[in-house]
Protein backbone atom coordinates (compact mmCIF):
# COMPACT_ATOMS: atom_id res chain seq x y z
CA UNK A 1 0.00 0.00 0.00
CA UNK A 2 1.33 3.45 -0.92
CA UNK A 3 2.14 5.68 2.01
CA UNK A 4 0.41 9.09 2.04
CA UNK A 5 2.63 12.10 1.52
CA UNK A 6 2.12 15.85 1.82
CA UNK A 7 2.22 16.58 -1.90
CA UNK A 8 0.66 19.99 -1.33
CA UNK A 9 3.04 20.78 1.53
CA UNK A 10 0.18 21.45 3.92
CA UNK A 11 -1.58 24.00 1.71
CA UNK A 12 -5.22 23.82 0.59
CA UNK A 13 -6.07 22.26 -2.77
CA UNK A 14 -8.35 25.19 -3.65
CA UNK A 15 -7.71 28.82 -2.79
CA UNK A 16 -9.83 31.91 -3.44
CA UNK A 17 -8.90 35.57 -3.39
CA UNK A 18 -10.58 38.57 -5.01
CA UNK A 19 -13.00 36.22 -6.72
CA UNK A 20 -10.18 34.24 -8.38
CA UNK A 21 -9.95 30.53 -7.58
CA UNK A 22 -6.89 28.36 -8.04
CA UNK A 23 -7.48 24.58 -7.92
CA UNK A 24 -4.37 22.42 -7.75
CA UNK A 25 -4.39 19.75 -10.48
CA UNK A 26 -0.86 18.33 -10.29
CA UNK A 27 1.36 17.17 -7.47
CA UNK A 28 4.31 19.42 -8.32
CA UNK A 29 2.89 21.88 -10.85
CA UNK A 30 -0.41 22.92 -12.35
CA UNK A 31 -3.50 24.80 -11.17
CA UNK A 32 -6.77 25.66 -12.90
CA UNK A 33 -7.78 29.29 -12.52
CA UNK A 34 -11.47 30.23 -12.28
CA UNK A 35 -13.54 33.32 -11.74
CA UNK A 36 -11.99 35.46 -14.50
CA UNK A 37 -12.99 36.48 -18.01
CA UNK A 38 -9.91 37.26 -20.10
CA UNK A 39 -12.00 39.03 -22.72
CA UNK A 40 -12.19 41.94 -20.32
CA UNK A 41 -9.43 43.93 -18.58
CA UNK A 42 -8.55 42.39 -15.22
CA UNK A 43 -8.71 44.52 -12.07
CA UNK A 44 -5.23 44.93 -10.58
CA UNK A 45 -6.06 42.83 -7.53
CA UNK A 46 -7.16 39.89 -9.70
CA UNK A 47 -4.09 40.22 -11.89
CA UNK A 48 -1.87 40.09 -8.82
CA UNK A 49 -3.56 36.85 -7.71
CA UNK A 50 -2.93 35.30 -11.13
CA UNK A 51 0.66 36.52 -11.17
CA UNK A 52 1.30 34.96 -7.76
CA UNK A 53 -0.41 31.70 -8.81
CA UNK A 54 1.93 31.42 -11.80
CA UNK A 55 4.98 31.57 -9.55
CA UNK A 56 3.51 29.19 -6.98
CA UNK A 57 2.09 26.56 -9.34
CA UNK A 58 4.48 27.13 -12.30
CA UNK A 59 1.65 26.24 -14.73
CA UNK A 60 -1.81 27.80 -14.71
CA UNK A 61 -4.77 26.81 -16.90
CA UNK A 62 -7.83 28.81 -17.89
CA UNK A 63 -10.88 27.01 -19.33
CA UNK A 64 -13.60 28.35 -21.66
CA UNK A 65 -11.84 31.58 -22.60
CA UNK A 66 -13.11 32.45 -26.08
CA UNK A 67 -10.66 35.27 -26.71
CA UNK A 68 -9.21 36.93 -29.79
CA UNK A 69 -5.56 37.29 -30.67
CA UNK A 70 -5.79 40.91 -29.56
CA UNK A 71 -7.15 39.79 -26.18
CA UNK A 72 -4.25 37.35 -25.81
CA UNK A 73 -1.73 40.08 -26.61
CA UNK A 74 -3.36 42.43 -24.10
CA UNK A 75 -3.34 39.77 -21.37
CA UNK A 76 0.31 38.93 -22.05
CA UNK A 77 1.33 42.57 -21.88
CA UNK A 78 0.03 42.77 -18.33
CA UNK A 79 3.04 40.63 -17.37
CA UNK A 80 5.62 42.53 -19.39
CA UNK A 81 6.96 43.24 -22.85
CA UNK A 82 6.18 40.62 -25.49
CA UNK A 83 8.96 39.23 -27.66
CA UNK A 84 9.08 38.21 -31.30
CA UNK A 85 10.30 34.68 -31.95
CA UNK A 86 12.99 34.77 -34.65
CA UNK A 87 11.84 31.54 -36.32
CA UNK A 88 8.19 30.77 -35.42
CA UNK A 89 5.25 31.59 -37.75
CA UNK A 90 3.52 34.77 -36.67
CA UNK A 91 0.77 37.23 -37.43
CA UNK A 92 2.30 39.71 -39.87
CA UNK A 93 0.53 42.75 -38.42
CA UNK A 94 1.34 41.65 -34.87
CA UNK A 95 4.62 39.68 -35.06
CA UNK A 96 4.58 38.98 -31.32
CA UNK A 97 1.53 36.74 -31.88
CA UNK A 98 2.72 33.27 -32.93
CA UNK A 99 0.19 31.24 -34.90
CA UNK A 100 0.73 27.48 -34.95
CA UNK A 101 -1.47 26.04 -37.71
CA UNK A 102 -0.61 22.36 -37.84
CA UNK A 103 -2.70 20.15 -40.12
CA UNK A 104 -2.37 17.72 -43.03
CA UNK A 105 -0.33 20.28 -44.99
CA UNK A 106 1.82 21.58 -42.13
CA UNK A 107 3.07 18.79 -39.84
CA UNK A 108 4.29 19.83 -36.38
CA UNK A 109 8.02 20.42 -36.11
CA UNK A 110 10.61 20.66 -33.39
CA UNK A 111 8.48 20.83 -30.25
CA UNK A 112 8.42 17.09 -29.42
CA UNK A 113 11.45 17.40 -27.18
CA UNK A 114 11.69 18.62 -23.59
CA UNK A 115 12.66 22.30 -23.49
CA UNK A 116 12.33 25.69 -21.91
CA UNK A 117 11.43 28.30 -24.51
CA UNK A 118 14.23 30.14 -26.28
CA UNK A 119 17.06 29.52 -23.85
CA UNK A 120 19.37 30.41 -26.75
CA UNK A 121 18.67 34.04 -25.82
CA UNK A 122 20.83 36.03 -23.41
CA UNK A 123 17.64 36.64 -21.43
CA UNK A 124 15.19 33.77 -22.03
CA UNK A 125 11.44 34.44 -21.74
CA UNK A 126 9.81 34.83 -18.35
CA UNK A 127 6.63 33.02 -19.37
CA UNK A 128 4.63 31.74 -22.33
CA UNK A 129 0.86 31.80 -22.92
CA UNK A 130 -0.72 29.32 -25.34
CA UNK A 131 -4.37 29.45 -26.42
CA UNK A 132 -6.14 26.53 -28.14
CA UNK A 133 -8.29 27.49 -31.13
CA UNK A 134 -8.95 24.11 -32.75
CA UNK A 135 -7.74 20.82 -31.29
CA UNK A 136 -7.52 17.20 -32.48
CA UNK A 137 -10.27 14.75 -31.59
CA UNK A 138 -7.53 12.51 -30.20
CA UNK A 139 -4.00 13.42 -29.18
CA UNK A 140 -2.16 16.71 -29.23
CA UNK A 141 -1.55 16.97 -25.48
CA UNK A 142 1.25 19.06 -23.98
CA UNK A 143 3.36 17.66 -21.15
CA UNK A 144 4.92 19.90 -18.52
CA UNK A 145 7.54 19.21 -15.90
CA UNK A 146 8.58 21.14 -12.81
CA UNK A 147 12.33 21.71 -12.98
CA UNK A 148 12.36 22.94 -9.40
CA UNK A 149 11.04 19.52 -8.38
CA UNK A 150 13.54 17.93 -10.76
CA UNK A 151 16.37 19.73 -8.97
CA UNK A 152 15.05 18.77 -5.54
CA UNK A 153 14.94 15.15 -6.71
CA UNK A 154 18.69 15.05 -7.26
CA UNK A 155 20.92 13.65 -4.55
CA UNK A 156 22.63 16.12 -2.23
CA UNK A 157 25.99 15.14 -3.71
CA UNK A 158 24.90 15.87 -7.27
CA UNK A 159 23.21 19.12 -6.25
CA UNK A 160 26.48 20.29 -4.73
CA UNK A 161 28.46 19.17 -7.77
CA UNK A 162 26.39 21.06 -10.36
CA UNK A 163 25.95 24.24 -8.30
CA UNK A 164 28.10 26.90 -9.95
CA UNK A 165 28.44 25.04 -13.26
CA UNK A 166 27.43 26.78 -16.48
CA UNK A 167 25.97 25.37 -19.69
CA UNK A 168 26.07 26.53 -23.31
CA UNK A 169 22.77 27.04 -25.16
CA UNK A 170 22.48 27.21 -28.94
CA UNK A 171 19.97 27.61 -31.82
CA UNK A 172 20.72 24.04 -32.96
CA UNK A 173 17.09 22.90 -33.65
CA UNK A 174 16.66 25.75 -36.15
CA UNK A 175 19.81 25.13 -38.17
CA UNK A 176 18.01 22.83 -40.65
CA UNK A 177 15.91 25.84 -41.68
CA UNK A 178 19.00 27.23 -43.40
CA UNK A 179 20.09 24.18 -45.41
CA UNK A 180 19.63 26.08 -48.68
CA UNK A 181 20.93 29.40 -47.40
CA UNK A 182 24.15 29.03 -45.37
CA UNK A 183 24.88 32.76 -45.60
CA UNK A 184 21.60 33.47 -43.83
CA UNK A 185 22.59 30.97 -41.16
CA UNK A 186 25.81 32.89 -40.57
CA UNK A 187 23.74 36.05 -40.14
CA UNK A 188 21.57 34.39 -37.49
CA UNK A 189 24.58 32.85 -35.75
CA UNK A 190 26.00 36.34 -35.32
CA UNK A 191 22.64 37.64 -34.11
CA UNK A 192 22.06 34.70 -31.75
CA UNK A 193 25.48 33.41 -30.67
CA UNK A 194 25.72 30.60 -28.12
CA UNK A 195 24.78 31.78 -24.65
CA UNK A 196 26.00 30.64 -21.26
CA UNK A 197 23.49 30.12 -18.44
CA UNK A 198 23.90 28.56 -14.98
CA UNK A 199 23.03 24.88 -14.75
CA UNK A 200 21.14 25.71 -11.55
CA UNK A 201 19.27 28.99 -11.72
CA UNK A 202 17.67 30.87 -8.86
CA UNK A 203 14.05 31.81 -9.53
CA UNK A 204 13.96 35.61 -9.25
CA UNK A 205 10.63 35.67 -7.40
CA UNK A 206 10.29 32.44 -5.42
CA UNK A 207 13.99 31.95 -4.73
CA UNK A 208 13.67 28.24 -5.59
CA UNK A 209 16.59 26.48 -7.23
CA UNK A 210 15.78 25.22 -10.73
CA UNK A 211 17.57 22.78 -13.01
CA UNK A 212 18.09 24.92 -16.12
CA UNK A 213 19.34 22.65 -18.91
CA UNK A 214 17.26 21.12 -21.69
CA UNK A 215 17.96 18.73 -24.58
CA UNK A 216 16.63 21.09 -27.25
CA UNK A 217 19.00 24.01 -26.74
CA UNK A 218 21.72 22.95 -24.25
CA UNK A 219 24.77 21.60 -26.07
CA UNK A 220 27.55 21.39 -23.46
CA UNK A 221 28.72 22.09 -19.94
CA UNK A 222 31.23 24.92 -20.01
CA UNK A 223 34.74 23.94 -18.97
CA UNK A 224 34.21 20.16 -19.27
CA UNK A 225 35.60 17.66 -21.72
CA UNK A 226 33.01 16.60 -24.29
CA UNK A 227 32.66 13.09 -22.87
CA UNK A 228 32.19 14.38 -19.33
CA UNK A 229 29.77 17.06 -20.49
CA UNK A 230 27.60 14.65 -22.45
CA UNK A 231 27.45 12.14 -19.59
CA UNK A 232 26.44 14.79 -17.07
CA UNK A 233 23.86 16.34 -19.38
CA UNK A 234 22.30 12.92 -20.01
CA UNK A 235 21.85 12.48 -16.27
CA UNK A 236 20.34 15.95 -15.86
CA UNK A 237 18.10 15.67 -18.94
CA UNK A 238 16.69 12.45 -17.49
CA UNK A 239 15.21 14.38 -14.56
CA UNK A 240 12.53 15.76 -16.89
CA UNK A 241 11.47 12.20 -17.75
CA UNK A 242 10.42 11.28 -14.21
CA UNK A 243 6.58 11.03 -14.26
CA UNK A 244 6.13 12.22 -10.68
CA UNK A 245 7.42 15.68 -11.64
CA UNK A 246 5.20 15.93 -14.74
CA UNK A 247 1.71 17.08 -15.63
CA UNK A 248 -0.03 16.12 -18.88
CA UNK A 249 -2.44 18.75 -20.17
CA UNK A 250 -5.32 17.73 -22.43
CA UNK A 251 -6.46 20.57 -24.64
CA UNK A 252 -10.01 21.67 -25.38
CA UNK A 253 -11.05 24.61 -27.55
CA UNK A 254 -10.65 27.99 -25.85
CA UNK A 255 -8.34 26.61 -23.19
CA UNK A 256 -5.33 28.71 -22.21
CA UNK A 257 -2.17 27.43 -20.56
CA UNK A 258 0.45 29.76 -19.14
CA UNK A 259 3.74 28.41 -17.85
CA UNK A 260 6.65 29.91 -15.97
CA UNK A 261 9.54 29.45 -18.36
CA UNK A 262 11.98 30.05 -15.52
CA UNK A 263 11.00 26.89 -13.67
CA UNK A 264 9.36 24.48 -16.14
CA UNK A 265 9.94 22.57 -19.34
CA UNK A 266 7.34 21.27 -21.78
CA UNK A 267 6.92 18.74 -24.58
CA UNK A 268 4.26 18.94 -27.31
CA UNK A 269 3.16 15.39 -28.14
CA UNK A 270 3.19 14.83 -31.92
CA UNK A 271 0.61 12.06 -32.05
CA UNK A 272 -2.22 13.84 -33.88
CA UNK A 273 -1.04 14.36 -37.48
CA UNK A 274 -2.82 14.90 -39.89
CA UNK A 275 -5.54 16.28 -37.58
CA UNK A 276 -5.77 20.01 -37.04
CA UNK A 277 -4.18 21.66 -34.05
CA UNK A 278 -4.45 25.45 -34.24
CA UNK A 279 -2.92 27.47 -31.41
CA UNK A 280 -2.06 31.13 -30.69
CA UNK A 281 0.90 32.03 -28.50
CA UNK A 282 2.61 35.03 -26.95
CA UNK A 283 5.87 35.07 -25.04
CA UNK A 284 6.86 37.49 -22.28
CA UNK A 285 10.35 38.90 -22.12
CA UNK A 286 12.53 37.66 -19.27
CA UNK A 287 15.53 39.04 -17.45
CA UNK A 288 19.06 37.97 -16.56
CA UNK A 289 19.49 34.37 -15.46
CA UNK A 290 21.03 34.25 -11.99
CA UNK A 291 22.59 31.11 -10.61
CA UNK A 292 24.94 29.82 -7.97
CA UNK A 293 28.41 31.42 -7.92
CA UNK A 294 30.59 29.89 -10.62
CA UNK A 295 33.83 28.23 -9.64
CA UNK A 296 37.12 29.53 -11.01
CA UNK A 297 38.00 27.14 -13.87
CA UNK A 298 41.71 27.64 -13.21
CA UNK A 299 41.28 26.19 -9.74
CA UNK A 300 39.48 23.12 -11.10
CA UNK A 301 41.46 22.26 -14.20
CA UNK A 302 43.66 19.19 -13.76
CA UNK A 303 46.33 18.92 -16.43
CA UNK A 304 47.67 15.56 -17.61
CA UNK A 305 51.11 17.01 -17.08
CA UNK A 306 52.54 20.35 -16.06
CA UNK A 307 55.57 21.82 -17.78
CA UNK A 308 57.73 24.22 -15.80
CA UNK A 309 58.38 27.71 -17.10
CA UNK A 310 56.72 29.41 -20.04
CA UNK A 311 55.26 27.05 -22.61
CA UNK A 312 53.58 27.46 -25.98
CA UNK A 313 49.82 26.97 -25.45
CA UNK A 314 47.60 24.57 -27.38
CA UNK A 315 50.53 22.50 -28.62
CA UNK A 316 51.51 25.24 -31.06
CA UNK A 317 48.15 25.21 -32.85
CA UNK A 318 46.88 28.60 -34.01
CA UNK A 319 44.74 30.10 -36.79
CA UNK A 320 46.64 30.22 -40.09
CA UNK A 321 47.80 33.74 -40.85
CA UNK A 322 48.22 34.90 -37.26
Amino acid sequence: MNKPFAFNRGGPLVTERAGVTARKVGAYLGAEIGGVDLRRPLPDVQFQVIEAALVQHELIIFRDQEITGEDLIAFGRRFGELTVHPFAPNEGKAPELIKFRNDEKVPPYGTDVWHSDETFRAEPPMATILCAKEVPAVGGDTMFVSMSAAYEGLSDRLQQFISGLEAIHDIKPFRPLFEKNPKKLQEYELKYPPRVHPVVRIHPVSGRKVLFVNPQFTIAIKGMEERESRSLLDVLFHQALIPEYQFRHHWAPHTIAMWDNRSTQHYAVHDYYPQRRYMDRVTIRGGPVTGMPAADPASLRRLKYVAEGEVVPYGGHRPIGD
